[in-house]
């Protein structure tokens, strides 16, 4: 319970550092968005109605009232209003948000599903060629923008094939090409990390051990090397899941969804700094959230972590003994 207390604690930091981080360089941009938007002779206001609007925005206030108002307001689960629409920030958000988490979630199955395949594969296969083959693809994934390889996706399945569907797809086969666009760099370094993890626990005694017990090869891969290979993955696993916010606002933009990508985008046109404001720290809770998970769910994956909480509570010095399958 320390243990989970103190990293949720660490958690509210981050994520008090990144609101804090966003705020000031938000603050820094140039023009102010509410006379940029209603400042307009077309619109037909007069300066003390836009004067009152900035009221009504805080903006009238120096910039570190705003601040602890708007920090205050986050806390509360008040992330104001947009200056573009006028609507809440958490309702544009939370409309925009099950699309985005969608693809990201598919997307990341899917990343998931070719590094494991490219990691045992390289491992279990007979032909030196094609485990040295499976083993650079990791570095040709990590090379690929994600803007080009969306493109690519695009101009062969879509235009060039007619396999997929752009315009006008249904909500399945219209996700198919930007999750496979979504997981291919995503995939990269989970590969390379799986694939050293195996390679580092293939050489250590107690897989010799079980090897010398006349164990296949397949059989010490799924249920010995495994077990211990996938913890650093897992590690990985939480920053790249973190992270995929941001890959998720490139594809969304590329192949024209909805989601947080084209909320982004319309934000960021229109100075829209609220809801710029809510998208990051939405994006930064979710990263502290799924790597507190990481960090949670390591001892209960990890004997081993549980083996030197004990011997800690009882003042042993002795180091924690190998998993073994």
């Amino acid at each position: 319970m320390r243990y989970a207390l103190r990293r949720a604690g660490q958690a509210a930091i981050v994520l008090i550092a990144a609101f804090t981080a966003t705020f000031i360089l938000l603050q820094l941009l140039p023009g102010d968005a509410i006379l940029i938007k209603y400042d307009n002779p077309e619109l037909g206001l007069t300066p003390d109605q836009i004067e009152s609007i900035r009221v009504a925005y805080g903006a009238d206030v120096p910039w570190w009232e705003q601040y602890f108002a708007t920090l205050g307001g986050y806390v509360q689960g008040d992330f104001g209003y947009s200056t573009q629409y006028g609507t809440g920030v958490l309702q544009l958000i939370g409309e925009a948000l099950p699309a985005t988490a969608a693809l990201a979630a598919l997307g990341f199955l899917l990343a998931a599903l070719i590094a494991t395949a490219i990691a045992f594969l390289s491992t279990l296969s007979p032909f030196g060629w094609l485990r040295e083959g499976l083993r650079a693809l990791p570095g040709l994934f990590v090379s690929v923008p994600v803007f080009w390889l969306g493109i690519l996706l695009i101009q062969v399945f879509s235009f060039g094939l007619g396999w997929v569907p752009i315009v006008g797809a249904d909500p399945v086969a219209g996700l198919v090409l930007p999750v496979i666009t979504l997981a291919v760099p995503i995939s990269a370094p989970l590969a390379q990390i799986l694939v050293r993890s195996i390679d580092d626990v293939q050489l250590q005694p107690f897989v010799t051990v079980v090897r010398a017990k006349g164990a296949s090869p397949s059989w010490v891969l799924w249920r010995s090397v495994a077990r211990n290979a996938i913890l650093p993955t897992l590690t990985i696993a939480g920053v790249l899941f973190g992270e995929l916010i941001g890959g998720a606002v490139v594809t969304e933009t590329v192949f024209g969804r909805p989601g947080i990508g084209r909320l982004t985008e319309q934000a960021v046109a229109n100075q829209d700094i609220p809801v710029l404001q809510g998208i990051v720290v939405v994006a930064a809770f979710t990263f502290v959230v799924v790597n507190l998970a990481v960090d949670l769910a390591y001892p209960v994956l990890d004997p081993r972590l549980r083996q030197t909480a004990r011997r800690t509570r009882v003042g042993s010095t002795q180091t924690p003994v190998e998993v073994v399958a």
